[in-house]
């Protein structure tokens, strides 16, 4: 049936919908040959077998997703961690290691993934905003089922509406960062099924890198650091937004692919030749 539809990796996809239905291990399916599911299992493996067929995400059909070797709720109200994030993440930990960083703000909390990363694996200090009510009700559940409610904090906040005077060691944001011209011609499975407003960066994608960095100028320490993720080839164009806004030590990260995929500055009044 997922053949048919022509999803991708559908029998990888069948047996995660098969452990999902049963309740399963990976070693305990392949170790049960013989086994025949009752009606109930039955029935929630082809109810999940017809929602992938509609391109529903696989991940909002089982609720689940792992993000740093870490399992993570997701729903319809968040957008679903990607393995790109994850660059951001370990960037931030390797310089939170390095320039002993123990104070996080983050911009659009989501499902919680960076912030409980970062509280879980570096034992850092995060408070994260994100102006949906919903995504910040699968956030607080991802603390508490990842037992780091009492490093992460999150607030309802449109940007740093809500975050008061406080300055934080760092900021780090994965923003809406898609130009409104593309989102149309994005995977069914993103335009159809993922928040618009999680993905939508105005029109040049920009939007979000623009107002972030001049407004985490009041919340940053002197010295702090700003962590963003970007799209593939917006690494330079984020890069002259933080030297204009006066930012030094600026660095692109790329993926394993070379892509452009983290921007990393100080507040530091050490400038950067922007090339």
């Amino acid at each position: 049936m997922l053949e048919s539809a022509k999803i991708p990796e559908a029998r990888l996809e069948a047996e995660i919908f098969i452990m999902k239905a049963t309740g399963f291990s990976r070693t305990k399916l392949y170790c049960s040959p013989d086994f025949e599911p009752d009606e109930n299992q039955s029935a929630a493996f082809f109810d999940m077998v017809r929602r992938r067929m509609n391109n529903e995400p696989s991940q909002y059909i089982t609720g689940s997703c792992e993000f740093m070797g870490i399992d993570f709720d997701v729903n319809e109200n968040v957008l679903i961690p990607r393995n790109d994030t994850e660059i951001l993440v370990e960037t931030a930990l390797e310089y939170a290691k390095k320039h002993s960083l123990r104070s996080f703000a983050e911009i659009g909390a989501g499902s919680g993934c960076i912030a409980i990363s970062l509280a879980k694996l570096g034992k850092l200090e995060v408070v994260s905003g994100d102006i949906s009510v919903k995504a910040l009700e699968t956030a607080n559940k991802n603390a508490e089922k990842n037992d780091v409610s009492n490093r992460v904090k999150f607030i309802k906040s449109n940007l740093f509406e809500n975050f008061g005077k406080r300055r934080f060691d760092a900021v780090v944001s994965n923003p809406p960062y898609i130009r409104r011209s593309v989102i149309a011609s994005l995977q069914t499975e993103v335009q159809k099924f993922e928040p618009l407003t999680a993905l939508d960066g105005g029109d040049d994608g920009l939007s979000f890198y623009r107002q972030i960095t001049e407004e985490a100028k009041k919340h940053l320490k002197n010295g702090g650091w700003l962590f963003y993720e970007t799209g593939y080839d917006q690494g330079k164009d984020v890069r002259e937004i933080l030297a204009e806004n006066g930012y030094g030590k600026i660095d692109i990260v790329k993926d394993l692919s070379g892509l452009d995929r983290v921007v990393v500055g100080c507040l530091c009044g050490e400038i950067s030749d922007v090339r």
